[in-house]
């Protein structure tokens, strides 16, 4: 791609845009020496590339790479045998972790980033010699003891020997031989050795070695001979330390050598991954989309936005060509955008090419060119004596002595800055010649001899921006079909020129050109009434789709209620209606036992069943059927069968069968209870079960409760489960008073488990234990 066109189509500054998104050197390089490619299979996969970037950028919610300084240096010297710096070794670490997160991140059983997945599993962790750089190497200044044994060593009689001469040197600045010699009574260092500061008059008092002096010459720094010897065994230490750092960085840059090839490779692969990171970063930031790709010269742009314009203030374009047409005339008035126009055109087309996603909506196709040229801006010069025109046909015919079929030509002003009548066939004759080669084409200009042009020749089409005259100011919305009015009459009128001096140029116009400008004028004029009608179209269909929904939600919350108060009604009804068939049939049961004289016939106790379960059916028609069966026999109520306790809306299991006066022992839940056979209903599943006769001893199936429960040793909450399924068994097995054993200890579990206690629906009372039953140990429980 010819920089030329890089250049005044501003591709420079996507690429700038686009490396402050790296984080990596590398990573920035390949930003700043991004290129259009002109093969298509290439392009798609750099584009799919950074559609899977802004896959997992969305995933992760970030990117999930980590930067790293340039290593080059580094590995260079580590091969040929250089004995690393901290700053190198701890930056090789900072590769080799981005490598091994990377790698994480990235290589995933996610289907839908296949090409980023391909290219992270290349990445070779070396998880061994990134533990041993972090292990011995804290920071650029700071070796770790733990680097090597001899090194913690060293380290260890390094500090012993400091010890013993601080302490030295500590109990002769305060004694009461040396203390009145000295300016203060502390220790100090001085070029690594330890001193005392001695009043300079009172040197020969203090016998040792001056190390150094103060500024006014009154205090000396003097290291007593008595710790001289000491300080040269600290000193020897300290050497021996130095030797064993150099020792060590020796052996991790040696280690690094080894691994040069990897690490070189690990870097270039994630300076790749950091490339295509940044584009998915500038995608998600310029809420861009990937374009349709195409090799057959068709452009169709669906409200694109120049990305280097402020979003709040650029206006969406829409734009084709390479289908009906291969060229396009734009025309309007100036400061009215046709530049931006054209550059928007260059420049998406460029940033396709690169694997950039464009700033757009989806559906946006890009053709693939082989270069893109472009004649945009003012290039005269000075030295070559060229002036506006000459500057702009000398780029010209090099364009058109290049060009080929399978290009694009952008041309800003084709033919201005000389004779309007020359410059516009000059025009005329370049565009045709391109069109008859077939090669995509846009131009911008003023003169009406090419809106002609562009009127009366097949494969050519018009295009405007828009101008409100009203206002002066243009709307920059693209028109294509309609040739542009260049309004200087009106913008005149408007900057208050004279009437007459207005009236005057028209009359100086020909008769033609006032006739064409004038249907102009009347087309963009009824185009835009027609846009204005489409407009507020799109309006009020959109206001009638909303109020259609909002209406079908107001329906169907209204038939959702209807419905749900007609449930309630009709199972309140039910309710009713079995209440009074329940009361019915113990009134029943009670006449027959009291009037065993003048005894119910049976047929009519059957017959008033009837009509109460008529009632309910009439008054719950589409209510779920009953999961139960009523019970007209006390011979229908065996032991072990579930049943619903109609007085307590709950399930339950038999006990025992009916007594004489048809009451049955049913246990719900952990209560126990004795009601009528006509308050229960047989489940319907327990009816559908088969009959089978257990055998059993009662003696093996009773459960043994003890008298008390140990929860030393638990936590509060699992103490409190199991003291509440003890109270269960024991309220089921009859006890009457248990104890709970929870030990002395903090009180934690004494003081938690007695307040639960308070509260238990199944105990009565509840207090300490005395002596002999375990005093504050215990809890002694009065079941209900």
């Amino acid at each position: 791609m010819n920089e030329r066109a890089l250049r005044v189509l501003e591709f420079v500054k996507i690429r700038q845009m686009l490396s402050s998104y790296a984080l990596t050197d590398g990573g920035r390089e390949l930003c700043e020496k991004l290129q259009p490619c002109d093969k298509i299979d290439e392009a798609r996969k750099q584009l799919d590339l950074t559609d899977e970037a802004t896959i997992i950028l969305a995933y992760n919610g970030g990117n999930p790479l980590t930067g790293f300084e340039d290593l080059a240096d580094a590995l260079t010297l580590a091969e040929k045998g250089a004995v690393l710096s901290t700053r190198m070794i701890l930056n090789v670490a900072s590769c080799l972790r981005a490598s091994r997160g990377a790698r994480n991140a990235l290589v995933t059983e996610r289907e839908n980033t296949p090409l980023i997945t391909g290219i992270a599993s290349n990445l070779v962790p070396l998880q061994q010699l990134e533990r041993d750089i972090e292990d011995a190497i804290l920071s650029e200044e700071e070796i770790a003891d733990t680097a090597s044994p001899a090194l913690a060593d060293i380290r260890r009689h390094i500090r012993q020997s400091n010890e013993k001469i601080r302490e030295k040197l500590n109990t002769m600045a305060h004694s009461s031989q040396y203390s009145k010699y000295l300016m203060e009574n502390i220790v100090t260092v001085r070029d690594g050795r330890y001193v005392l500061p001695v009043k300079a008059e009172c040197r020969s008092n203090v016998p040792g070695l001056v190390h150094d002096q103060s500024a006014t010459g009154a205090t000396l720094f003097v290291e007593p001979l008595a710790i001289v010897e000491l300080g040269n065994v600290l000193k020897e230490w300290k050497a021996k330390e130095r030797e064993e750092i150099q020792r060590i960085l020796q052996s991790l840059s040696a280690d690094i050598g080894s691994s040069s090839g990897i690490i070189s490779r690990n870097a270039a692969i994630l300076s790749d991954l950091d490339f295509i990171f940044a584009r998915g970063m500038l995608a998600r930031d310029m809420e861009a989309v990937k374009p349709e790709l195409n090799d057959k010269g068709i452009i169709r742009f669906i409200r694109v936005r120049h990305p280097l314009i402020d979003r709040e203030k650029v206006v969406p374009c829409d734009l084709w060509l390479g289908e009906d047409f291969t060229s396009l005339i734009i025309t309007g008035p100036n400061t009215g955008g046709k530049t931006v126009t054209l550059k928007t055109v260059g420049l998406m087309v460029l940033m396709a090419q690169s694997g950039l996603h464009i700033p757009g909506m989806p559906g946006t196709k890009i053709a693939v060119f082989d270069q893109v040229y472009a004649d945009i801006g003012d290039e005269q010069s000075i030295e070559q004596s060229l002036s506006t025109f000459s500057s702009h046909m000398t780029n010209i015919t090099s364009i058109v002595n290049s060009v080929k079929k399978n290009d694009l030509v952008l041309f800003d002003e084709l033919g201005a800055g000389t004779d309007p009548v020359e410059g516009a066939a000059l025009a005329q004759s370049i565009l045709d010649s391109l069109l008859q080669k077939g090669i995509r084409t846009v131009a911008t200009t003023h003169y009406s001899e090419l809106k002609v042009y562009a009127l009366t020749t097949k494969g050519v089409e018009n295009a405007s921006v828009e101008f409100d005259v009203s206002t002066l100011r243009p709307t920059y919305r693209l028109s294509i079909g309609v040739p542009g009015k260049s309004n200087a009459f009106e913008i005149s009128r408007k900057l208050g020129l004279p009437e007459q001096l207005i009236e005057n140029a028209k009359a100086l116009l020909n008769h033609e050109s006032v006739a064409f400008e004038d249907v102009i004028a009347n087309a963009e004029y009824h185009r835009q009434i027609a846009q204005k009608e489409r407009e507020l179209a799109e309006q009020a269909r959109m206001e009638t789709v909303r109020l259609r929904n909002e209406a079908e939600r107001i329906y169907k919350d209204l038939e959702e209620k209807k419905e749900s108060s007609t449930r309630k009604a009709k199972e309140e009804a039910r309710r009713i209606v079995e209440k009074a068939r329940r009361d019915s049939e113990i009134m029943i049961s009670e006449l027959k036992r009291m009037k065993k004289n003048a005894t119910v016939p049976d047929h009519e106790i059957n017959a008033l069943r009837k009509q109460l379960d008529a009632q309910i059916d009439e008054l719950a028609p589409g209510l779920p059927e009953s999961k139960a069966d009523s019970v007209t026999s006390a011979d229908q109520i065996k032991p072990g069968m579930t049943v619903e306790v109609l007085t307590l809306n709950t399930k339950g299991q038999v006990l025992s069968a009916p007594d004489a006066r048809g009451d049955v022992s049913v246990q719900a839940g952990i209560m126990k209870t004795k009601v009528h056979f006509s308050a229960l209903r047989i489940l319907k599943e327990e009816a559908q079960k088969p009959k089978v006769t257990v055998h059993a001893r009662t003696s093996q199936g009773t459960k043994t409760v003890k008298m008390s429960c140990d929860v030393r040793g638990m936590a509060l909450d699992e103490a409190i489960q199991e003291v509440d399924r003890y109270l269960d068994d024991a309220t089921l097995a009859g006890l009457n008073e248990v104890t709970i054993v929870h030990g002395k200890g903090m009180g934690i579990l004494r003081s938690g488990i007695q307040q639960h206690l308070k509260k238990h629906h199944l105990v009565k009372s509840s207090r300490l234990g005395v002596f002999g039953e375990g005093e504050d140990g215990v809890t002694v429980v009065t079941l209900k």
